[in-house]
């Protein structure tokens, strides 16, 4: 997303739009972008400097790490912000910022129950009901005695 300074007023200017999602660079294929990058941003200029503040977000194709199932995951920075300095420059490229704050909102490992409302197929019961009772009876402590060394 490229801004052109001099088109931007004193009071700001609304952005709104899709970037193409290759420049997130996605290799693992694990996790692919399956929507463009789509921004709503409120960018001005203040004190030399460029900044932007809003709502950026993808949807992804993503492979869950119990269970290995495929499920779509919607990433979202709701309040993405950025400062660039001007430094003398006509025209900024906000691309890499939105690149860094959308790989920064990954989920280092995606589950499939991460909506609250899917059940993985993997997931893992932990009522008191599912475990299974410690035998009293038993002392392991002396089948450790009876250990040869």
């Amino acid at each position: 997303m490229k801004v052109h300074v001099l088109q931007i007023p004193p009071d700001g200017k609304h952005y709104e739009g899709e970037e193409s999602n290759s420049v997130l660079e996605l290799n693992d294929p694990r996790v692919k972008a399956v929507s463009p990058i789509t921004y709503s941003l409120d960018v001005g200029i203040s004190d030399g400097g460029l900044w932007a503040h809003g709502p950026i977000g993808v949807d992804l194709d993503c492979e869950c790490v119990r269970c290995l199932g495929r499920f779509k995951l919607p990433v979202r920075v709701q309040d993405f912000a950025c400062q660039v300095e001007l430094q003398g420059r006509e025209m900024v490229d906000l691309t890499e910022y939105l690149r860094e704050d959308i790989l920064l909102a990954l989920p280092a490992h995606p589950h499939c129950d991460w909506d609250g409302k899917t059940d993985c197929k993997a997931s893992f019961s932990t009522s008191p009901a599912d475990v299974e009772p410690i035998d009293e009876q038993r002392d392991v402590w002396k089948e450790l005695d009876n250990l040869k060394l």
